[in-house]
This record gives C-alpha cells, structure tokens and sequence, in this order.
C-alpha cells in the first residue's frame, strides 16, 4: 500500500507563515481575555460518548468521530450495535467538555467562574472555505452569574479582541430564544412546533421572507399564523426600542423582564464599547445549539459567508452532570474563519522583530561555518532572531521563501569572502 502526501480530507498542514499570524492571534487572545479576568483551562480532546450524544449539541452530534473501544473491551463478535463497540469520541466543541468540568471542579474554582479555553474540535463535517473537519475554537465563558453582566463581559471581551487585531465595522447580531418562543406562541403555534418553526426561520438568509412563508405552510400550518407571524418580523425595529416594542406585543407569551434584560444588554453595550462595530437586534437569529435557554449572538463580518463568532446563554446544561442548573453563558470565535479571512487579506504581524538569515555556501571550511554559528549565538544572545542554514543552489527562491516567513536581513558566508545584503 503506498504513503499518501496529502493530509486526511477537512485537514490541513499549516504553513510556517500562516503559523506566525495564528501564533499572534493566540497571544492577542491570551492577552485580551485575561485583561477581562478569564482563566485559562484545559480539557481532555476524548469525551465519553455519553456526554456527546447526550442530545445538548445539536446536529454536531450527527458529525462526532466516534472512538472504538479498546482491548478486552472490543468485541466483535458479539456486538449487536455500535454502542457495544464504541465508548468515546473526540470532542465537537468545548462547551459539553467545560460543563463536565467544572461540574467535576466546581468545588475548587472560584463563583462566579471565568473561563478561557483553545482548542481543536473534530467534526464529520463537509469542508468548505474556513470549515475544516478539525479546527481550533476559542471559547470565553462566565458560569455561576444569572445576570446580563455575564453577556455584556462576553460581548465587550470579544469585540475588544477583533478590534486588536484589526477587525472592525463587522456586526453583533443579538437575540433571546424567549423572544423567540414568545413571538411563535403569540402567533398560535405549539410548543411542539417550535423546533420545526426556527428550523425554517434560521433561513431567512438564504430564501428570505418569501421562502420562510411558502416553506412554513407547506408544512402545514395555519396561512393566519404564518401571516401574522412574519408581520411580527418585518415591523421591528433592529435596535433596542425594537426590543421594546415587541415586549408590548407579546405581553400574553413571554415575561416582560425577558425583552428587557435584552434591550438592556443592547444599550449597555453601545454605551460602553470603544470597538467599531454595530450590535444590531434581530429577531431571526435561531443558532442550531438546543443547549441555549435565553441570550444568543453571533458575529458576521461584510464578505464571509456564515457568522466568524457565537454563543448565548446555557442555564440547564451542567444540571444534566450535576442534577442543579447553574447559571452559563459563553461566546466563542471562530478562529480558523477569523485566520482564514487575515491569511486572504495578506495580514502581517505587526510589529515584529528583524530577523536575520545566514547561508552559509556548501564546502566552506570549518573556520568559516563556525563563524558563521559564533555570530549568530551572539546575535540570539541579544534576543535577535537568527536562522543559520546552508545556501541552496537556487539561492534566489530559497531568499523569496524566507521572506515570506518573515526574513528581512540576510548574511552570506562563502568559501573566499563574505556578503551581506538586505
């Protein structure tokens, strides 16, 4: 069977350029978020198969990479179904990993608890322009504070880290699964409807008003309640008097308190953030994860296709470990989308430090080379940056490669002479 060069498809290789800018953002994100007081953690990148499929994670549970057991554990020839052969798979996200956490941990982690957390995730998913089957997430999340300064901490953090790195007039969306729930029930559908009902209306993007409309009454529901449900939706405001309105009209549906707490959030931010960007209310905005129970947001920034960010409120995810709700929210970015979109726009490091090549020619003495090595060890003893490798034959193109890396000062060592040049 012969070796395969190519990495596994939805994965890839990463360049050393691509390396330096990733390394950067990581370090902004390091930086950014332990300036808000977030705590960097750890989890394990294997999660038991109980805890993944445990129906909070959405149709990512369709995607898991699932790990067979190992051992005297495996049997296959008695096995029945794939339960009885597999016992764990890699993670699809950090949130059912950070739940089992600090449900493990909640004893000796400060209240309320501040958490950073990066990492890969693996997902069964179709790869696409910045979607891989592994990928890096970059999760902040506040567990243990029931009120809206957990979502305005989470908003302000992450905005406050786009703007670093260069992001800028890109847009919050922002909405609340009760609002949600209160528009479809003020309009007359069930309860058992609304997961079928955000299904369609999470495509507004894509079909528009139009296609929600016909999709929604082909699938059988009253033309009265499809009307007056997508009225709800074209007359609202995208702003925090939005909000406010649609408090007033759906009073018999949802507690007031619920739009308020949201309309609050909208006006704290706008008032506080120093960012460039727009938080902008929208009544649309459904997010896929079942695991959310109030406040969801996600970032899209003008000419991505899809959200660069997400997260909302998750109240009753760590009762399902530990048998008591906790108050959680999160947000998270999409880290390989943000890479993706720097790496397209030829984004450099900024401020980086001079860094010097060396080639040495091949077949010069020893005396020469160990010149060579002597002053590149007093240069990195200066805290400089220096690369000592031999000169190739195609001395140009080796030049252009280590530029793209980051190389801007280059000294030449042949067997006679010696040269240096910029």
């Amino acid at each position: 069977m012969s070796l395969k060069k190519k990495p596994v498809t939805g994965m890839k290789d990463i360049l050393p350029a691509e390396m330096q800018v990733r390394e950067y953002v990581m370090n902004q994100i390091r930086e950014t978020y332990g300036g808000f007081g977030f705590n960097s953690i750890e989890t394990p990148c294997v999660e038991h198969i109980e805890n993944l499929s445990s129906k909070q994670g959405g149709d990512n549970e369709k995607l898991i990479f699932k790990i067979m057991k190992r051992g005297e554990k495996l049997n296959l020839e008695t096995a029945q179904m794939e339960n009885d052969l597999v016992d764990s798979g890699l993670r699809y996200d950090l949130t059912v990993p950070l739940s089992r956490y600090y449900s493990n941990n909640a004893a000796v982690l400060p209240a309320p608890f501040k958490s950073l957390q990066m990492g890969s995730v693996w997902r069964a998913d179709r790869p696409q322009r910045g979607r891989f089957r592994q990928f890096v997430q970059c999760d902040i999340d506040i567990l243990g504070d029931p009120t809206r300064l957990a979502e305005i901490e989470l908003i302000l953090a992450t905005t406050t880290l786009l703007g670093k790195i260069g992001f800028k007039g890109y847009t919050v969306r922002i909405n609340d699964r009760n609002i949600l729930k209160g528009m479809a029930a003020h309009c007359g559908f069930s309860e058992e409807s609304y997961d079928q009902v955000f299904i369609i209306l999470d495509k507004m993007d894509k079909i528009g008003m139009d296609g929600v409309a016909r999709e929604l009454k082909e699938a059988g529901y009253p033309e009265e309640n499809v009307t007056n449900y997508l009225a709800l939706f074209e007359t609202v405001t995208r702003d925090a008097s939005g909000v406010r309105s649609l408090k007033e009209v759906l009073k018999d549906a949802m507690e007031p308190e619920q739009a308020e707490n949201l309309a609050a959030i909208i006006d704290s931010v706008s008032a506080i953030t120093t960012s460039q960007f727009k938080i902008e209310f929208d009544p649309t905005l459904v997010r896929g994860m079942s695991y959310y129970t109030g406040t969801i947001f996600e970032i899209l920034v003008d000419g991505f296709p899809g959200s660069v960010g997400g997260g909302g409120r998750y109240d009753k995810m760590i009762g399902k470990f530990t048998g008591m709700d906790t108050p959680a929210c999160g947000f998270s970015i999409g880290f390989e989308r943000i890479i993706t979109i720097l790496m397209e726009e030829g984004f450099t490091v900024p401020g980086s430090e001079e860094r010097f090549a060396f080639l040495i020619e091949k077949g010069v003495s020893d005396a020469v080379m160990n010149e060579a090595v002597k002053e590149a060890m007093n240069e990195r003893a200066k805290g400089k940056t220096v690369l000592v490798s031999q000169m190739n034959k195609n001395k140009k193109f080796q030049k252009e490669s280590l530029i793209k890396e980051g190389y801007t000062q280059f000294k030449e060592f042949y067997k006679e002479a010696l040269k240096e040049t910029n």
